[in-house]
């Protein structure tokens, strides 16, 4: 295997390994969806603990999959470029998960 090759590899390995919980694909989605959230509308959606969603935002913002845009003491996330969302929109759409109408009506606990 070239070393490029290998690089090229060990990259797409960190990406899916940084979407490899089912909170971060959420919040993925959700940022795919709606452009951009904060941490309080996210942690409503999940109906988690702003410590567990800031904890999987971290994960996600080390993988460079987002990036985060301080406006006082709020911060919106967002996709960090298109190239994650083309990755994403096709991971989504291999799973059949988007662009179907029911996508929320099959997770009614969460808005993701």
């Amino acid at each position: 295997m070239v070393i490029e090759d290998r690089e090229l590899l060990e990259e797409a390995a960190d990406f899916l390994r940084a979407l490899a919980h089912p909170v971060r694909l959420c919040i993925v989605r959700r940022l795919l969806r709606e452009g951009s959230c904060n941490v309080s509308y996210m942690q409503d959606c999940l109906d988690a603990p702003q410590s567990t969603v800031s904890q999987h935002l971290s994960k996600l913002r080390q993988a460079g999959l987002i990036r985060g845009e301080r406006s006082g003491l709020e911060v919106t996330y967002r996709l960090k470029d298109e190239r994650v969302a083309q990755i994403l929109r096709a991971l989504l759409r291999a799973e059949g998960k988007e662009g179907t109408s029911h996508g929320d009506e099959e997770a009614p606990a969460s808005c993701c």
